[in-house]
């Protein structure tokens, strides 16, 4: 089931800002997932992007990704577990 909800915002403030509604969500999911409020996916999800181009999007703003040490051993975890089987 897909939720969805309008966002009413003052008339010309996207032409101000000279954006549009997809420069929009990618600026609110970048922002979102930089303070860590959406994970990568469904940030990239939000912004209507592959969780590839999300990423170049993050690339060439300079975000980093959330991922730490805790993410790291998981997935060393994971790659070991495959190689056993």
């Amino acid at each position: 089931m897909v939720a969805s909800c309008t966002l009413k915002l003052p008339a010309g403030l996207l032409e101000a800002a000279r954006m549009t509604v997809d420069d929009a969500k990618l600026e609110l999911a970048l922002a979102l997932f930089a303070r860590g409020k959406l994970s990568l996916g469904k940030a990239a999800e939000l912004a209507g992007l592959s969780v590839a181009d999300f990423q170049r999007q993050m690339g060439l703003r300079k975000l980093p990704p959330h991922y730490g040490l805790d993410d790291a051993a998981e997935d060393a975890e994971t790659f070991a577990s495959l190689r056993s089987a």
